[in-house]
């Protein structure tokens, strides 16, 4: 099956998809996914095989509104972000708390600049530990603290869950356990 360009931007604007999110989810950057969509550009076959995996899924939009207000809720320090981008989909109260600039500053953004030299390192260990192809689905480890002003992170303990968010991207569920 072939996707023309319209079909391309159809599909992701029926799942409220972002043309930047479509190309984080293909590993290609926001212009490649441009250029297929006005037609200028053809998707490599295993380009098309992956896209059409994205949306053959169905959009469950309202899991992912649940998934968020059940992390928004949460009394304990926890958010949600993109496994792979890390941008921050979602934060508890008691998260937000511990940062020095409102949510909307962090929400739609990296937090991997502000990782502590322990999170880098089980970020750098996670392929060979299998967690991209879902061997591993959760981590716990200690942390150090990151003396960040912005969004400081404490010495403790730290719980890595992987989750599949409803457009087939993986997300990683982050609690502070002590």
């Amino acid at each position: 099956m072939t996707i023309s360009g319209t079909g391309i931007r159809r599909m992701r604007l029926l799942r409220s998809m972002k043309q930047q999110h479509l190309a984080e989810l293909l590993s290609v950057n926001q212009a490649t996914v441009s250029r297929w969509e006005r037609g200028q550009l053809a998707l490599s076959p295993e380009q098309a095989v992956r896209l059409e995996r994205i949306f053959a899924s169905p959009p469950h939009v309202s899991a992912d509104a649940a998934l968020k207000r059940l992390v928004e809720d949460s009394i304990r320090p926890v958010h949600l972000i993109c496994d792979v981008t890390h941008r921050l989909l979602s934060a508890s109260r008691s998260r937000q708390a511990e940062w020095r600039a409102p949510l909307a500053a962090f929400l739609g953004r990296s937090l991997f600049s502000y990782a502590s030299a322990e999170i880098a390192a089980n970020e750098q260990s996670l392929e060979e530990r299998g967690w991209h192809e879902g061997r591993l689905l959760s981590l716990t480890f200690e942390t150090g603290a990151n003396d960040n002003a912005l969004m400081p992170i404490a010495a403790g303990r730290v719980t890595w869950d992987r989750i599949t968010l409803s457009d087939g991207s993986a997300g990683r569920l982050v609690t502070t356990i002590d």
